[in-house]
């Protein structure tokens, strides 16, 4: 009973954090311990490892839009130029996304292969998750591994966020950042694509649709859509050969959509897929403490089923 109590609370700290003007860490603090009551009070079974993971999501949500509660004060803090000077000198000159635009957009309309890349960025918010699914009815043993590891660049990535907010390509032109366009070539440097068809295609339904969606214009750094999409490739691998492919290409794909959409840098894409390596990589240091954290999660709910405890 007490422990369902504290994950009601929990979940209720980010909704009533502006109304009772609650600090982010107080906040962050309290709704972390949802997804670990529901460790505790429920035996493992795939609707608990669902619970867990969705409250986990529930908790990364929040973080995520937090720093965009005071627009000004993260508006001042936002870094812009970097990724542009980067950016160009990967692009030899000019962003790849000004290239890529360039040679392949036609001006008022939508190629086919547009509106797969549209649709490839959208499917994003379920593919990490999607994957996890897949490793759970594969092999169940691999699961927690595998969320733990999808969840920790997650967590890790908003970590960033909080600590170097940096703009995407589309913000820093909106601030005057990549110039108007150059004499021969009078169109943006960088056009938001994903949102030009999304309103052509979603119409009156685009603005609450995006509302949903989005939650923090200023966390591009890394980027968590290629991140998790590489950390999902690298899962499915293995599982089988034909699933990592499947993971492999979708990744492939979802990347050189982020940057010919403008809405990642590449150097946005690289910084992701370093976070995922590291996660990776992190793996044998971080076994032997998320053990102890395991057995110290068992030892809680031994405790809550002893009679006279609850």
């Amino acid at each position: 009973m007490i422990g369902a109590v504290v994950i009601v609370g929990a979940v209720a700290l980010p909704v009533l954090r502006r109304r009772l003007r609650l600090r982010p860490a107080t906040v962050l603090g309290g709704a972390a311990l949802a997804p670990l009551s529901a460790a505790v009070i429920w035996p493992r079974s795939r609707g608990r490892d669902l619970a867990v993971c969705a409250l986990q999501m529930y908790v990364y949500l929040a973080a995520y839009k937090m720093p965009n509660d005071d627009v000004a004060a993260l508006e001042a803090r936002v870094k812009l130029d970097y990724p542009i000077r980067l950016d160009r000198v990967l692009g030899l000159g000019e962003l790849p996304t000004t290239r890529l635009q360039r040679a392949l957009h036609d001006d008022g309309h939508f190629a086919g292969f547009e509106k797969a890349l549209v649709w490839a960025h959208w499917v994003w918010f379920a593919t990490p998750h999607a994957a996890l699914a897949y490793v759970a009815a594969r092999d169940r043993k691999r699961f927690v591994r595998a969320a733990v590891m999808t969840y920790a660049v997650f967590d890790l990535g908003v970590l960033a966020y909080w600590l170097a907010p940096t703009a995407p390509p589309w913000y820093a032109l909106a601030q005057g950042r990549l110039g108007d366009g150059e004499a021969d070539q009078p169109a943006p440097l960088v056009r938001r694509l994903m949102v030009e068809y999304g309103e052509s295609f979603w119409q009156d339904g685009w603005a609450p649709l995006y509302s949903v969606l989005g939650g923090n214009p200023l966390a591009a750094m890394p980027s968590l859509h290629f991140a998790t999409s590489a950390m999902a490739a690298v899962l499915l691998s293995e599982t089988g050969p034909i699933a990592g492919a499947v993971g492999v290409n979708y990744a492939a794909l979802l990347g050189f959509s982020l940057v010919y959409l403008g809405e990642h840098y590449v150097v946005d894409l690289l910084a992701g897929l370093a976070l995922c390596a590291l996660v990776r990589a992190s793996e044998p240091i971080a076994r032997r403490p998320l053990g102890a954290a395991g057995g110290l999660i068992r030892a809680a709910r031994r405790l809550a089923l002893e009679p006279g405890s609850r």
